[in-house]
């Protein structure tokens, strides 16, 4: 797979988790690196997408088939303005979306 240009996504368990879950980035709000943490019960394909307040996809911070297991990833918003952002993951049929605030 090439990873250039992706943020890397750290395993911080080896616990399976029961269930899939998409957690509150923190710090929140942040300026200008926040981390996300997620849940996969089993292997799937894995996609996260940040964005805008008008809906516009502003960037894919992961998009890699991953193992089950619990992982954190960062996003540098530095390159954008304050406001609200809202951030989704997309893994097998499971997808969550939330919110996260830039403050400059």
């Amino acid at each position: 797979a090439n990873l250039s240009g992706l943020i890397a996504v750290s395993p911080i368990s080896t616990e399976i988790p029961i269930s899939f879950a998409l957690h509150q980035n923190y710090p929140n709000p942040f300026n200008p690196v926040t981390k996300i943490r997620f849940d996969l019960p089993k292997s799937s394909f894995t996609n996260i997408v940040v964005y805008d307040a008008l809906g516009r996809e502003i960037k894919t911070i992961f998009s890699q088939s991953l193992g089950a297991g619990v992982y954190e990833t960062s996003f540098d918003a530095t390159n954008l303005t304050s406001g609200v952002y809202f951030y989704k993951i997309t893994a097998g049929d499971y997808s969550e979306t939330k919110k996260m605030l830039i403050v400059k």
